[in-house]
This record gives structure tokens, C-alpha cells and sequence, in this order.
């Protein structure tokens, strides 16, 4: 009767383990099939043996004994109970439980391993007036209990501690990966033994040498479970020793050295170079390893023409300093990778929004666990004409290709296909000829389908654009389903029409928000996408936040701060993201202030500032405070002089905790433009926008101050058709008479 195995790896891995177990039975009589969570297989013992012995990537195999279910303790212990333990095995052999409990009525873990025990122990004393000893650390035999909604699976774990402890790692510096996810990993950037005989791989970061020893085994074609010397099955009364015995014999047998891989590994740490050379000698694969001791930002390696897969895992922010030096270090990591082009590049990484200063192209993106750390795992390109600094082609093939529209849906959002193509053949023309790099495409044109979608270029690869589609939330009188099948439609309509995938694709609802929810994050992906406008470079966050971190209808009146503030002194009152901080660096202000409460809109507004060389700390300074309690007390925050240009655009309202009073602009505008104009030089100019609908200002500060409604303007070409999306005034002093 075969073996009902389950095979578990690294969360996100499970298609890439899935071909590696067909690949290891291929010539076995064996069912393999994909599962949640992992891969099952039906199959004999010798499946169990060269699983533990050659999988790279998984981290259990389990075989499991009996399902069943399980409402309370006293069914589980019957249930327990019933199995016949003196085939797995004798009174003489230690034992431990483990368990994992989901949406069941029972929700203890360790009072469920308990009664396991319990039934195993009781089972053997009655039988054999003897009981088998628990042993945590190296038991005999593991078993493993997991119960799912009161569906209960009794397990043995024949790998007895997790394959990802191969053996050869005995020392590590900081905090290293695990070798299954090391090896997931590079499964993903598709090193394999025959990639290895015509590409070099590269870890410039290497640590302990996870990466490049994994790397080396497979290009030596070394078993992972080789040097092993503990398994789950060596004590099971069902193990077969010399069945054992000839796996590992064959593939101690089908090791090759003769193939001489070009893998090199480098670190600014000295000490981790020794350690990595003394692990990969445990390994069996120090000579097929070139270790040197190399800071990221003087990376030289040999020249070889070969094409490059690179990986590396740099470290987190609290291994560095400071998060400037984290900042600067991937700013270095992608100068010194150019290179090593032609090449493909993967990079896990806990600080996806620094991602953008490598400056590469980015072709795909996956969230990946790292212990507890959410991480990602970013893979780039850098082609021979990436490095020399040229635009190159985005030619990434579509993960799901464009959107699929059922014909009985077609006649309902034809309207909304022909629309959008509209817009789009207008809007790029106009785009091209005014060195629009983004702009939106659509805002809710046809009333059954209300939501925008902005089109972002990104400036490090320019053939790729990413779509940012923000449904407006529908009234209370749309049934809930029929709006969400309506959207959906749309997101099919708008990857037909673009030609593009769901990875392009940023989809987000517009609701009202209320209270704390404003500064609420949406996700967590953390990335941020290098975009061009003007003269600036810019990062916008298509994933986090209800906004992208620009608001593109004030793109006028960027451009008029940039072509104001040469040689002016600037004040960026609730700067958000800094880009008008920016434009007004760029034209040559003197001095920018940029004010906000937030901690994140102030290192974004930074960030945005870093990257276009403004980092002259006395010119563009940064601050937060709360902007009411600031223009009431200026001196108290050091701002004792007066502005020849300062640009108040605030939220419509606010009650963050962070902030001394609400902030209602109906009702507070007058005070704020008022306190703001004693901040302004007798010839200087205050810019105030705001986007509040319906908003007007009050009648009294037209007789105390020169005021110009420049709205229509500032309303760009695509956004023409919404000319209330803001409102914008030129306000002066009043010429004495």
C-alpha cells in the first residue's frame, strides 16, 4: 500500500516544489499533486528517502497515518488510541508531538500534543506494561497533528527537523536565510547545472554564503541531505535500512566536480568571508567558490562575458546606522551591478521602498517571508544597453495577459472600451508633445462606470507604464454586488485596452475617510516607482496609500512654483510628499522649508529630494510640526524671518491625534491665509489650493489682500473635463495707498 506523503516548503514556493518533486520521482511510480500549503504524493518509501535526500526546496515530508475528526479531547484521544503505535514504534524509542490547530473547537496546541501523548503512552502500557520517553530535541519518531475546521490528519514527520538544516552551515554572521528559501530562491532566478555551464553567478553581499554554496551544490549536483545525520525515519520500525543505504549511495555516486561554475562571493566583512569559506569547505564546494572581501561600492570582479545571475539578500535597516546609510548603500548596490551586464538580478529585501535606488529595471515582484520579516523579492534586468545608459525595451512576457470579457458582458461595456481608447489616442498625443510623462486617462466619464485611472511612465525604463485605477465608492442605493461586478468589468475593459497584466495594474477604492482612516494605509507593499516630471525625478507609492504620493492636476502649478522661486526663499506648507519642494529646489530657490506632520510624507518628501541631488541640508531643510500650531507661534519652531513664496494647499479636514486642534478648512482658511500672509515678504507671493468641492473663499480677504483666482489655468489637458478638481489663488499685500 503506498505512502500518503505531504511535502511542505517555503510560503509562495510551492509551484517551483512541486516541479522539483516531479523532477526527483520522475522515474518512480508516484501521484504528485499540487495542494494548498505544499505537494502530495502517493508513493512507497523509497519517494520518502530520495525526497529528504535531494529536495532542495522543501522543508518537511510528512506521512500520514489517518484522518479524522475531532470536535473535543475525548474524540481525539480515541481517536489516537485506536492506531496500532507497535508498528511505528517499540517501548524502547523516545517520541514527541507537535500540533497545529485552525478554526476548530480546539484551540490549544500544547494541550492537544498532551493528549496525544496521553493515548500513545496509555496504548503502550497496557499492552507492554512499558511507555516510550519524549524527547524533544532528536526524538525517534515526530509525529505531527494539525486540525483544520475540526478535521483532524495524524502525521509522521519523516524528516525529524526541518531540510533546511543541511549540515554545512555551523557558523553564520547576522542573521542569515534559510538554506530551503536560499534555494527557493534561486530555483526562481532559474539557476540550474546546465544554466551553470554558460552563466556566473554572483552574490555581492554573500554573508555566510547561503546563496553561493547552494548554488555551487547544484552546479557540483551534490544531494542536500547528504551530510544529514538525523532524519525522522532512522528509528521508525517501518524504515528500510538498506533501501536507505542504496539512495545514498547513488547520489554520492552522481556527484560531478567536473564541471568548473564561475560563482563569486563578496561582503565588506571580513569575518563573514571566513566564515562563508569554512562553511562552503563543510560543504564540499570551496573550491568551486571565489570568496573576496570587496565593499558593495568597489565591487571588481574578474571580466567575464558571460551573463550574470545575480542574488543577494542586503541587510536591514537595523544592521546599518542609519537609514540614510541604507539608503546610499542601495544607491551603490546598482551602480556597482551595472557592470556585470547582460544580466538578471534578484534581490530580497525588507525596505522595498528604497528598491527605486538601484535605478534598474524592475521585470517581477513577489512578497516573501524572511523568519518574521515581511520581505520582497524583486527581480530586475540589466541589459549591455542599460549599462551604458540607454533606454532599453520592456519585453517581459504577460502573467495573465490582457483582460477577458464574457461575451454576454461585451454589449454592456463597449461604451466604456470605446471611451477609454478615446481618451488615450488624445491624451498621448497631448502627453507626447508636452513632455507629459503622467496623466489621467479617465474620471468617470460614463456615470455606470465612476472611477479615474492615471497612467504612470516610469523614468528608469521608459517603454513600461503602471495604471492606478481608484473606484469611487457607490452610493448607498447600488446594490454592494452589482457595484463590485461592475468594477471588476471595468479592470477587464482597462488590461484589454492597455494591453496589460494584473502586475501593471493598481486597483484601490475612493471612499469618504473619516477620522484616523485618512492616513491609513491601504497595503504594505512599501515600493516605490521612480517617475519623471519637468525637471524632476519623483517617487509615487501605487500600492499603499489612497493616493500615489502626487497629485497630478496640480501639475501647472508646479511648474509656475518652479518658474517663481529662482533665488526666492520658499515655505511648503503641508508639504505631503515634497514635489512642490522640489521644483522650487530645482529653478535655484535659495532656501526651502518644507512643514508636514507626518513622519512618512517627511522622509518620502526627503527621499524625493535625495534623488534629484538636493542635499544641501542648509538650503532644503525639513520639518515636523503641526502647520496650525506653527503659523500661531512661528518663533517657538525657528521661524523668525519672512518668505518670498510660500504655497499652502491643506487637507479639507483633519483630526489626527498628532495635531493640537481639528482642522476644518470652510472654517479655518481665513485664519490660515492670514497667518501665512504675516510669514510673507511685502513683495512676496502665497499660492493657496485646495481641492475641498464647492469651496469658497471668504468674501472679507479680498479687501485686505491682492487676490487673483487662477483655477482655470491651472487645470491641465486631462483633467479638463473635471475643471473642479481644485481651486488655486494668487494672493499679495495690498499696495498702500
Amino acid at each position: 500500500m503506498p505512502l500518503k506523503l505531504f511535502i511542505t516548503g517555503h510560503k509562495g514556493f510551492e509551484t517551483l516544489l512541486f516541479h522539483e518533486i516531479r523532477q526527483i520521482l520522475r522515474e518512480r511510480e508516484a501521484k504528485i499533486t499540487k495542494r494548498y500549503g505544499g505537494v502530495e504524493v502517493l508513493g512507497g518509501i523509497e519517494c520518502a528517502y530520495r525526497l529528504c535526500l535531494y529536495s532542495r526546496l522543501s522543508n518537511r515530508v510528512f506521512c500520514e497515518l489517518r484522518q479524522f475528526k475531532v470536535e473535543d479531547e475525548e474524540q481525539l484521544y480515541e481517536a489516537i488510541h485506536e492506531l496500532d503505535w507497535s508498528e511505528h514504534l517499540a517501548p524502547d524509542n523516545s517520541f514527541a508531538v507537535s500540533a497545529t490547530l485552525s478554526r476548530s473547537n480546539m484551540d490549544h496546541t500544547h494541550y492537544a500534543s498532551l493528549k496525544v501523548k496521553d493515548a500513545i503512552v496509555d496504548q503502550f502500557r497496557e499492552r507492554f506494561n512499558s511507555r516510550p520517553s519524549i524527547e524533544k530535541q532528536h526524538p525517534d519518531i515526530h509525529i505531527h497533528l494539525n486540525i483544520h475546521r475540526n478535521q483532524a490528519s495524524l502525521s509522521l514527520d519523516l524528516s525529524g527537523e526541518s531540510l533546511h538544516r543541511r549540515g554545512y552551515r555551523s557558523e553564520h554572521s547576522g542573521a542569515p536565510l534559510k538554506e530551503h528559501l536560499a534555494a527557493s530562491i534561486i530555483a526562481y532566478a532559474g539557476w540550474t547545472r546546465e544554466v551553470a555551464k554558460t552563466h556566473r553567478f554572483i552574490d555581492p553581499m554573500c554573508g555566510s554564503g547561503t546563496f553561493v554554496i547552494e548554488a555551487a551544490m547544484i552546479a557540483a549536483n551534490i544531494a542536500p541531505g547528504l551530510d544529514r545525520t538525523y532524519f525522522g525515519f532512522s528509528k521508525w520500525l517501518q524504515h528500510d535500512v538498506s533501501l536507505w543505504q542504496a539512495c545514498r549511495q547513488e547520489a554520492e555516486k552522481q556527484i560531478d566536480h567536473s564541471l568548473k561554475p564561475s560563482i563569486f562571493g563578496s561582503d565588506y566583512d571580513n569575518r563573514a568571508i571566513e566564515i562563508s569559506r569554512a562553511n562552503a569547505a563543510r560543504a564540499g564546494v570551496e573550491d568551486l567558490i571565489q570568496f573576496t572581501h570587496q565593499d558593495i561600492s568597489d565591487l571588481q570582479i574578474e571580466e567575464d562575458h558571460r551573463p550574470a545571475v545575480i542574488i543577494c539578500n542586503p541587510p536591514y535597516g537595523e544592521r546599518l546606522q542609519s537609514e540614510q546609510g541604507l539608503a546610499s548603500l542601495y544607491s551603490d548596490m546598482g551602480n556597482s551591478l551595472r557592470q556585470f551586464a547582460p544580466a538578471n538580478v534578484h534581490i530580497i529585501s525588507a525596505n522595498p521602498d528604497l528598491l527605486h535606488r538601484l535605478r534598474l529595471k524592475r521585470v517581477s515582484k513577489k512578497a516573501v517571508k524572511n523568519g518574521p520579516i515581511d520581505c520582497v523579492l524583486a527581480g530586475f534586468e540589466i541589459e549591455l544597453e542599460t549599462a551604458a545608459g540607454k533606454p532599453v525595451e520592456d519585453t517581459r512576457p504577460s502573467k495573465s495577459g490582457p483582460g477577458k470579457i464574457r461575451d454576454t458582458e461585451r454589449e454592456s461595456v463597449t461604451p466604456l472600451i470605446n471611451r477609454l481608447q478615446k481618451n488615450s489616442k488624445h491624451l498621448r498625443r497631448w502627453a507626447k508633445r508636452n513632455g507629459v510623462s503622467c496623466y489621467r486617462i479617465y474620471d468617470a466619464d460614463l456615470p455606470e462606470f465612476s472611477f479615474a485611472l492615471d497612467v504612470y511612465q516610469s523614468e528608469i525604463s521608459p517603454s513600461l507604464y503602471w495604471y492606478h485605477m481608484q473606484e469611487y465608492q457607490a452610493p448607498k442605493t447600488i446594490d454592494e454586488d452589482k457595484a463590485e461586478s461592475r468594477i471588476e468589468l471595468a479592470r477587464q475593459a482597462v488590461k484589454q485596452v492597455f494591453e496589460i497584466d494584473d502586475s501593471l495594474l493598481y486597483c484601490k477604492t475612493r471612499r469618504r475617510q473619516r477620522g484616523r482612516q485618512q492616513y491609513q494605509k491601504q497595503d504594505n507593499q512599501g515600493e516605490l516607482f521612480q517617475i519623471r516630471e519637468g525637471q524632476a525625478s519623483l517617487l509615487v507609492n501605487l500600492s499603499d496609500y489612497l493616493d500615489s504620493g502626487l497629485f497630478l492636476d496640480n501639475r501647472i502649478i508646479r511648474q509656475r512654483v518652479f518658474e517663481s522661486a529662482r533665488e526666492k526663499s520658499v515655505l511648503n506648507l503641508f508639504c505631503y510628499t515634497g514635489s512642490m519642494g522640489v521644483q522650487a529646489a530645482l529653478s535655484g530657490a535659495n532656501l526651502v522649508i518644507n512643514i508636514d506632520m507626518s513622519a512618512t510624507y517627511l522622509n518620502w518628501a526627503r527621499e524625493n529630494h535625495l534623488i534629484n541631488g538636493l542635499e544641501d541640508e542648509t538650503r532644503y531643510q525639513f520639518l515636523r510640526a503641526d502647520v496650525l500650531e506653527l503659523l500661531e507661534k512661528p518663533k517657538t519652531y525657528g521661524i523668525d524671518r519672512c518668505f518670498d513664496l510660500i504655497f499652502l494647499d491643506p487637507p479639507s479636514f483633519s483630526n489626527s491625534s498628532k495635531m493640537q486642534q481639528t482642522l476644518d478648512l470652510v472654517r479655518d482658511h481665513e485664519r490660515l491665509i492670514e497667518q501665512s500672509m504675516r510669514l510673507l515678504e511685502s513683495d512676496g507671493l502665497l499660492l493657496f489650493s485646495t481641492n475641498k468641492k464647492g469651496f469658497k473663499l471668504s468674501d472679507s480677504l479680498p479687501s485686505r489682500y491682492t487676490i487673483k483666482d487662477i483655477t482655470r489655468d491651472t487645470i491641465p489637458e486631462d483633467f479638463k473635463r473635471r475643471p473642479g478638481i481644485h481651486r488655486c489663488w494668487e494672493i499679495r499685500h495690498s499696495e498702500k495707498p
